[in-house]
């Protein structure tokens, strides 16, 4: 039978203000990628997080991103090589000792925001991002939205190694260039024509993108995001299709 992996960005809380619904996402999902107090999240909500996931089964991977709090980390910031891997080895090292604590590995890496932009196009970033990874993740592996070719962080990657595991989103829209269509304002989705694209691309591995055309998609995980307005039904349908088309749910491994 055919598996796919579902992972969620969570733990993106800090202090007193709340987002995402992970009380109710992780425990549906496979894979937990966990914010690491640059762009969202705090050692409270890390820990917090990482319980639900334990009782849940639900593998847990670092999310690291820029040090920009109130943007989300999603504003440029040009950074060294040098700083590329020591922000992710803090981030995530910082994260892997709350496992450690948990007798939890860290199951992988996966970019946010603008670092996953910058880390498209720069090798030099890239061939330091690997580095930590490696360092960081006794089976190293890193988590990217499909299709990965020609892109800086995962060729680098897979050059060194590590496992790529592919990502197709069905949250967000694909542009011609299969880049996705980040959304600065979540909105709610059409949960009616959810079931139509994870069918489609079960069946061919393709995704449909803004211009009608068809963009084949080889991706071994869904991302979801657990901050959108009804990100729960997004998930009860995804779920319910994979079902219905024979499709078990599992976390990525190689």
């Amino acid at each position: 039978m055919r598996s796919i992996d579902i992972n969620c960005d969570c733990g993106e809380s800090y202090g007193n203000w709340h987002m995402g619904a992970d009380t109710d996402i992780i425990p549906e999902i496979t894979t937990a990628n966990v914010a690491c107090g640059f762009h969202a999240g705090d050692p409270v909500t890390m820990q917090r997080t990482i319980e639900i996931a334990r009782s849940s089964n639900t593998v847990v991977g670092a999310h690291p991103g820029l040090p920009d709090l109130l943007g989300f980390g999603r504003r440029r910031i040009e950074i060294s090589p040098e700083e590329a891997y020591s922000y992710v080895i803090y981030q995530a090292g910082a994260l892997r000792a709350m496992l450690d604590s948990n007798d939890m590995p860290l199951h992988h890496v996966k970019p946010h925001g603008a670092l996953y932009l910058m880390l498209n196009d720069d090798f030099d970033l890239a061939r330091s991002v690997v580095r930590a990874i490696q360092e960081l993740c006794q089976d190293p592996r890193l988590y990217w939205p499909a299709p990965t070719e020609g892109l800086a962080l995962p060729e680098v990657a897979l050059d060194a190694g590590v496992d790529v595991v592919p990502e197709v989103y069905f949250d967000l829209d694909y542009d011609s260039n299969g880049r996705l269509v980040l959304q600065r304002e979540k909105s709610a989705l059409d949960i009616a024509s959810i079931s139509e694209r994870v069918k489609l691309f079960l069946r061919s591995s393709e995704v449909v993108t803004v211009d009608g055309d068809n963009l084949n998609i080889n991706a071994r995980s869904i991302c979801i995001h657990g901050d959108g307005p009804n990100a729960r039904e997004l998930l009860e349908v995804i779920k319910m299709t994979l079902n219905e088309e024979g499709c078990s749910i599992r976390a990525a491994s190689h």
